[in-house]
């Protein structure tokens, strides 16, 4: 039998410009893909149109040329699918694992002011089921008057049907029973751009066949989610390896919010992409 195909993909979302931890990680994608004959995709997640710019998208695209990768062509770009990710979440919908949120940050603060304690995960307090509680009645009249809400997976009943033993493989850090509980009842669908980030990226990675996730250690808990959407929408399953995050002179992880020095800084003060790609380890 032979091998299964090898593909890889770099996900950038176009917020700001690429710094050294994205260098680090496309060039540990591209180089996963190469060395085992595989692809190299690239994709945009640009699904936040608040957020994501089209400078920013070209930025990309530069500064990823000017590291030496090459991708596939064409590039998918999620704002241009918006009716894949509707068509997923109407069928998890039609089977009753969505409900409408309505509440506001606010909201969600003062239910857990009221409790004393909230469960915390990757992304914060976990959401206290303040509208999994509403009746039916009341949900329908919130809808119908036009009130704006989110869609949120209902974990308990997603779990009634995938069962509470899914496995995941890191390559990094071995099999790993899936703990969806880490995020909760997450929301899937938000009110502001129709969709997320946990939707999209599971839908398209089993549309472009990605055999193999590379992605930083900042995403590992947001994978036991992933795994419960994989089983309820019957995707494959990939290989992950969620690598350590490159961090400052201080120990902090690079990040775009705190002004990480980008590669097109580095390539205007001269630095060539073979200085970088040595300082990070690669050919």
């Amino acid at each position: 039998m032979p091998a299964p195909a090898i593909v890889t993909r770099f996900a950038p979302s176009p917020t700001g410009s690429l710094h050294k931890g994205h260098a680090y990680s496309a060039l540990l994608t591209d180089s996963f893909a190469r060395e085992r004959g595989g692809r190299f995709l690239l994709r945009i997640e640009d699904i936040d149109p608040t957020r994501c710019t089209v400078e920013n998208t070209a930025g990309i695209f530069q500064d990823l040329a000017w590291l030496g990768l090459e991708w596939e062509t064409p590039v998918r770009h999620q704002s241009n699918h918006r009716d894949d990710f509707t068509a997923a979440t109407a069928g998890l919908a039609t089977r009753g694992l969505l409900y409408p949120c309505f509440c506001t940050r606010n909201d969600i603060l003062r239910e857990i002011e009221r409790a004393g304690y909230a469960p915390h995960g990757s992304e914060g307090p976990l959401y206290p089921g303040i509208c999994r509680r509403l009746s039916s009645d009341e949900r329908d009249s919130r809808l119908a008057a036009g009130h704006p809400h989110a869609l949120r997976l209902d974990l308990g009943k997603a779990l009634q049907e995938t069962g509470s033993d899914l496995i995941w493989h890191d390559a990094f850090h071995g099999p790993q029973p899936a703990r969806p509980e880490l995020l909760g009842d997450a929301v899937l669908v938000r009110k502001d751009i129709g969709t997320s980030y946990h939707l999209a990226v599971v839908h398209d990675d089993a549309f472009q066949g990605i055999s193999d996730i590379i992605r930083g250690v900042d995403l590992f808990e947001a994978t036991h989610l992933h795994r419960v959407l994989q089983a309820l929408l019957g995707y494959p399953v990939p290989t992950y390896d969620h690598h350590p995050l490159l961090t400052d002179a201080q120990g902090n992880r690079l990040a775009k919010r705190d002004r990480a020095i980008t590669l097109k800084s580095l390539r205007e003060s001269g630095t060539t992409p073979k200085d970088l790609r040595k300082e990070l380890g690669f050919p």
